[in-house]
């Protein structure tokens, strides 16, 4: 079993029918899979080349260096999280990853600053190039989920815009990892625990190692790197908006290359006021929604709470 390719392009044509005709696409996808490789992103290689090489400079910085801009010291959750600071699979042993956080740059004079998650990055002093490649970077994955968002809404049936109060300025973070390789004698220990991600939709950019699986059915299968594509889920919120209709699957990352393996996971969360409520067209006749409305902001707190605890989840 393995994972569909989606040429996404056509999200971009001034045909109706080529953007429909993708629309079809990920709809096949997100009610089988909740998972898919994108291609036809127009993300340009040179910039997904320089993500990955300021990501592994990040953690090449001596521990004193990353601990400088460690994320305890925002209170936005940015900035370099340690290895263990994780635990997402509950009752598992603590993720065996190390992390960057990185979102959109608010400022005192923004009115969504000191809001759950919103407010200024932290960024390491000897890294120079750092910042503006992933701002660069943060800011065309901001569009490819615009346009995504437009093509789920097109999956839906619905006019195309009509999840546009939702990417309306988006909760969206850039996630730095890197997995070390496993422990033989903790077998036990994975990189990222079996779970379904919180929000909107994710966009991996993953490295050639390997190691990220996805439950299907009764099993794991692999999701292997394919160059030049993304691997794309559903989080939570597309779940509960569409009554399960549209699938959050778990998936997890387990390293067992012997090698050092880097990922960049954008998470597309969406507007934090928006309220996700099940989409009508969802519904079968006399079938009731399995979830009531939340707004995004509370359903992400509820969460970070789940899977770092109350204080982290505060931004303390």
């Amino acid at each position: 079993m393995s994972l569909p390719v989606i040429d996404i392009s056509g999200l971009a044509s001034s045909d109706p029918a080529a953007r429909r005709a993708v629309g079809a696409e990920l709809r096949a996808a997100c009610l089988e899979h909740g998972f898919f490789y994108m291609t036809g992103h127009g993300v340009p290689p040179a910039l997904i080349d320089a993500v990955m090489g300021q990501s592994k400079a990040l953690f090449d910085l001596p521990l004193a260096a990353k601990m400088a801009v460690e994320k305890s010291q925002s209170p936005s959750n940015r900035g370099y999280e340690v290895i263990g600071g994780q635990t997402l699979q509950p009752g598992a042993l603590p993720d065996r990853k190390e992390g960057y956080y990185i979102a959109e740059e608010i400022g005192p004079g923004d009115p969504r600053f000191g809001r759950f998650n919103q407010g200024a990055n932290l960024w390491p002093r000897d890294l120079p190039g750092f910042r503006p490649v992933m701002m660069g970077y943060f800011a065309a994955l901001s569009t490819v989920g615009e346009a995504l968002m437009r093509g789920i809404a097109l999956s839906l049936e619905l006019e195309e815009e009509a999840f546009a109060g939702f990417s309306a300025q988006p909760l969206a973070t850039l996630r730095l990892l890197h997995y070390p390789p496993a422990r033989p004698d903790t077998p036990e220990e994975m990189g990222a625990g079996a779970h379904t991600d919180f929000g909107g939709l994710t966009l991996l950019l993953q490295d050639e190692v390997g190691g990220l699986q996805v439950r299907q059915g009764d099993r794991w299968i692999d999701a292997p790197p394919i160059p030049g594509a993304y691997v794309v889920n559903l989080g939570d919120m597309i779940a509960r908006w569409t009554n399960d209709r549209y699938k959050s699957t778990l998936h997890r990352v387990i390293n067992l290359s012997g090698r050092e393996r880097y990922s960049v996971p954008f998470f597309f969360t969406g507007n934090p006021d928006f309220e996700v409520a099940c989409i009508p067209t969802c519904l079968a006749a006399g079938e009731a929604a399995k979830y009531p409305p939340i707004k995004v902001e509370d359903h992400l707190r509820a969460m970070y709470d789940l899977t770092y605890g109350a204080k982290d989840a505060a931004g303390a």
